[in-house]
């Protein structure tokens, strides 16, 4: 059981203790603990009684960190990024026994926070309870840290791939570690395969669908301002224009919107799923919406148009043009 100090350290640093709650604020951390979900991984080994004692009796047996590692890690992306996010990676790789344990370990505290979650009663709140509970779960965080700082050099080898201009390094990279952790928390041990295996296929396709999704919200807005005549050249259609300059333009539509009434900007936003509008609505579904007729949509679209038009030729959008 040494070998859960240090966690125990960690979570001292972040657990808040109950004590001198009163029992109204006692009930009311109970209700609100109820309504969080306790998420892990069955395992049919988790009914035998004596399974906690015997888990946490063998030493994982965890290497150092290795500052190395970081570093072969940086030269390895063939990426110019700052050398801090090397420490990101020096976890050495785990052991396929040193993987097992760590998963069978977290979702065995997970399940027991679970089971002592059942046990809670609103109008009995208890003290000792709820804060074994907070412990159970930040000693399953300790152990779930540990299989995804071990597994970082993988999302770094993954999303270089996904580079572009228009998809830079630090996001995908962002979007790939969430995703790890997400695999981590799905992932079930007891099927015999490596995590990497899972985990690979799931960064994967999250970082595809960040670049499709980017891309997608690009061609919607050039779109959009290719229907109101703003000049984009060949380059700008053919999704070449640099991250910065399209940045620019959309910020650039966004003011121009601003110009506009209310009305107008709702449609004309809807009608090029601009904003929160994830699709393009038809001139009916507006009409619905506003309570006027299609017609009237149709004139209020027009004539939004012809503002924007005028806008656009008076706002120089020559200097984000190529060179």
């Amino acid at each position: 059981m040494a070998e859960l100090e240090p966690a125990n350290r960690e979570a001292d640093q972040f657990l808040e203790s109950l004590e001198g709650l009163t029992t109204a604020q006692l009930r009311t951390r109970t209700k609100r603990r109820l309504r969080e979900e306790i998420a892990f991984i069955a395992n049919d080994d988790f009914r035998d009684p004596e399974l906690g004692k015997a888990i946490f009796e063998e030493s994982l047996e965890l290497a150092p960190r290795q500052a190395s590692l970081g570093v072969a890690a940086i030269r390895r992306s063939g990426i110019d990024m700052p050398i801090h996010l090397g420490r990101l990676c020096e976890a050495p790789l785990l052991k396929p026994d040193q993987e097992r344990m760590l998963f069978q370990r977290m979702n065995y505290l997970l399940q027991q926070a679970a089971i002592h979650r059942s046990l809670l009663n609103p109008a009995r709140p208890s003290r000792v309870r709820l804060e074994l509970i907070d412990r159970l779960l930040a000693l399953a965080a300790w152990h779930r840290d540990r299989i995804v700082e071990a597994n970082l050099r993988l999302v770094f080898s993954i999303v270089k791939k996904f580079v572009n201009p228009n998809n830079n390094f630090d996001d995908l990279l962002s979007d790939g570690i969430v995703a790890l952790i997400r695999a981590v928390e799905k992932f079930d041990f007891d099927r015999g395969f490596r995590f990497s295996t899972y985990a690979t296929q799931v960064i994967r396709r999250n970082s595809y669908r960040t670049v499709v999704v980017k891309q997608q919200e690009r061609q919607k807005t050039v779109g959009g301002l290719q229907d109101m005549e703003i000049d984009l050249t060949d380059e700008g259609r053919e999704s070449a224009i640099s991250e910065k300059r399209w940045h620019e333009l959309r910020s650039r539509l966004s003011v121009m919107l601003d110009d506009l009434d209310r009305r107008e900007k709702f449609i004309i936003r809807a009608r090029f799923s601009l904003g929160a509008h994830r699709k393009v609505h038809t001139l009916q579904a507006l009409a619905n919406r506003l309570g006027v007729s299609k017609e009237r949509v149709r004139q209020l679209e027009r004539r939004a148009m012809d503002k924007l038009r005028g806008m656009a030729g008076n706002a120089q959008l020559a200097e984000l043009e190529s060179p």
